[in-house]
């Protein structure tokens, strides 16, 4: 950072030249002493309004630092608010995730049950079906022997 120097800098001081309207003024040539002491005053007045200036410009800078500090730090402060978000809605989001990946690997497991219940169910309902026929085979197998008998019975 730029630091001021702790001495102030006088600048030389200017010729002046002597116009028609300070004629009218006392004529300060006359008093070599008074001169001196005017340019005296005036360097010192030059120099304190010179290190005013200065110390006014200093503040200025600090409070311009300061605000562009302040500046920042909202700034930072509002993007990492939004990432700090986001990141917040991805966990949320991957443990919804793994709980929907534990529900459907549930649902799997429910889903091959019922197809092992419903290919027993369908086994046994061809089994029945089988065993109805059988049953239908051996009561005319029945019919036909009773048949037979009662015919030959009947001769």
């Amino acid at each position: 950072m730029y630091q001021a120097s702790s001495q102030a800098q006088v600048p030389l001081p200017r010729a002046f030249s002597v116009s028609s309207s300070d004629s009218q003024r006392p004529n300060l040539s006359a008093d070599p002493k008074g001169l001196e002491s005017s340019l005296h005053n005036l360097l010192t007045l030059h120099s304190h309004n010179s290190l005013i200036l200065r110390h006014h410009t200093e503040k200025a800078k600090k409070e311009a630092i300061k605000k562009a500090e302040r500046v920042s730090e909202l700034l930072v402060e509002t993007v990492n608010g939004g990432v700090q978000d986001s990141f917040v809605y991805e966990k949320r989001i991957e443990q919804e995730i793994r709980a929907l990946s534990a529900t459907v690997a549930k649902f799997m497991k429910q889903t091959d049950q019922w197809l092992a219940a419903t290919h027993a169910l369908n086994t046994a309902v061809k089994e029945i079906g089988d065993f109805e026929n059988w049953m239908k085979i051996m009561e005319y197998d029945c019919k036909s022997i009773t048949t037979a008998i009662q015919n030959i019975h009947q001769d």
